[in-house]
């Protein structure tokens, strides 16, 4: 009886490493594995061969299958999900403002967030518009055909050499 205690937890070691590769399925397995070490470990116990060894394998046993159970458990109940289906919606055509200059890499602002970006056309200076040609991963790909800087609200005619005063006066 021992031998098949020892074979059945062999296995249930076995399939919880291959869960990690494998996904929660492979942790279910491993979690009935254990439950059936459990019983073949209580069935020992109910038929006299109790030893000391037999408790503290039934108390790992324990121990380890429950915190098998619960990674399939979370695992089977969170694979179906999507985590962050807003992540999924493309930059791709909309508009920003260079934060830096970029030749052609540098830190561009769409949709008020922060991004590093590649200038696809030409060197494209601070504060200049763009818009999103390609997003791949952290980094898009901008393009921009204005030739004056934003103003800070938003409005083409601001640039080096031109305040806010000098706006109000002309």
């Amino acid at each position: 009886m021992w031998a098949g205690v020892g074979v059945v937890l062999g296995l249930m070691v076995v399939a919880s490493v291959l869960g990690f590769h494998i996904g929660p399925h492979g942790h279910l397995a491993a979690f009935g594995l254990g439950v059936a070490a459990a019983i073949l470990l209580l069935v020992m116990a109910a038929t006299g061969q109790a030893a000391p060894l037999l408790w503290v394998l039934l108390g790992a046993d324990l121990a380890i299958s429950g915190g098998l159970g619960v990674v399939a458990w979370r695992g089977l109940r969170l694979r179906d999900q999507q985590l962050a289906p807003a992540l999924h919606v493309s930059l791709v055509g909309e508009h920003g403002v260079a934060l830096s200059d970029l030749d052609p890499d540098g830190i561009v602002k769409v949709r008020g967030e922060t991004w590093s970006a590649t200038a696809l056309n030409r060197p494209v200076a601070a504060g200049h518009r763009i818009q999103v040609i390609e997003a791949s991963g952290v980094r898009l790909g901008v393009w921009c055909e204005d030739d004056e800087p934003l103003h800070p609200d938003g409005e083409l005619g601001w640039g080096p050499g031109r305040d806010a005063e000098s706006e109000g006066a002309s």
